[in-house]
């Protein structure tokens, strides 16, 4: 049985006040940010919010302090927005702001300590070699070996990131990632892509991804129309609760909150691999969240605004 989320009391949205709905911003993923700003914003009027948006772009930060609002909602993709800074400035002014607390944020960016994180705590994640230099190179052919998946360490939405199968594929992939900072490889998995977003504790209906691009890309995830989500995910229930129970484990371990998304594969034995967290996903008309808060009886001004209201609680022990 799917499930069914309660929608907001009728009294959210007043309980709100007036709320600066955040994007834009200057990482990789500034273009994103402005599509999941708008789409949240125009989502909190429909819903009664009194809500403005913010681009926080270049000298617009220290305007941040003269912002008359009484809460925060942050759609800031990556550096900046996604990493525990805002948070950390937000936390200082006193503004109640959504999603989780400046540890849990500045862990999660990190794809590299989250799966450490994770693999501590007994979760399984897959195998992974840092790539600082050409010797790490050498050493991940010469004994980690192929195929693996080339990714920058502090990006998210695919950017940079590359599939490799074969030897002579590995240094240019190094290359194109190493323009976005630290690297990692992350040993492929061959199997089914799937993603599970949460609100609060309740994990939100699993989505199947399926693109013929080789693997779900920034193109797969923004661009393309030729992309399959299926959700219901068409797993069996026993399967579903199984990989529940494995989100929720993830969120305790990283310490993340409110709201997000935990990124999953099903290799060929059907084993769930966690790939990695995001505490700020996007909400654009091809983004998840979205999709799978509509499967859970949640339209967009609903789900936006039971969002927000994980800000009225007047719980800061996540921070």
């Amino acid at each position: 049985m799917t499930l069914q989320l309660p929608k907001p009391g009728a009294d959210a949205a007043a309980r709100c006040g007036r709320v600066a709905v955040l994007m834009g911003g200057n990482s990789a993923e500034r273009e994103v940010s402005l599509k999941s700003g708008k789409a949240v914003h125009q989502a909190l009027l429909a819903a009664g919010v009194d809500a403005i948006p913010f681009d926080l772009q270049g000298d617009a930060f220290h305007r941040l302090t003269e912002l008359e609002v009484d809460r925060v909602f942050n759609v800031l993709h990556g550096r900046g927005g996604e990493d525990g800074t805002i948070r950390a400035l937000f936390d200082f002014l006193g503004i109640p702001c959504t999603g989780s607390g400046v540890c849990a944020s500045a862990l999660a960016m990190d794809k590299i300590l989250t799966k450490k994180v994770i693999r501590c705590s007994g979760i399984a994640t897959p195998d992974f070699i840092e790539l600082g230099d050409e010797a790490d190179c050498e050493r991940l052919l010469a004994e980690f070996g192929l195929p693996v998946f080339v990714k920058p360490v502090l990006e998210g939405s695919s950017i940079g990131t590359a599939p490799v199968h074969r030897a002579e594929e590995l240094y240019p992939a190094w290359h194109a990632a190493r323009r976005f900072g630290a690297v990692f490889a992350e040993r492929f998995v061959d199997g089914a892509e799937y993603t599970a977003g949460f609100i609060g504790d309740d994990v939100l209906p699993l989505i199947k991804l399926e693109t013929p691009n080789e693997f779900y890309d920034y193109e797969a995830k923004y661009l393309a129309d030729d992309t399959v989500y299926t959700c219901p995910s068409g797993l069996d229930d026993g399967r579903i609760a199984e990989i529940n129970a494995l989100v929720l484990e993830t969120i305790r371990a990283t310490g993340v909150c409110d709201w997000g998304r935990v990124d999953l594969m099903l290799d060929r034995r059907q084993r769930p691999w966690i790939i990695e967290v995001n505490t700020v996903p996007g909400m654009t008309d091809h983004s998840l969240i979205p999709m799978a808060g509509r499967e859970a009886g949640l339209e967009m001004p609903d789900l936006v605004l039971s969002i927000l209201a994980a800000t009225l609680t007047g719980d800061d022990s996540h921070v």
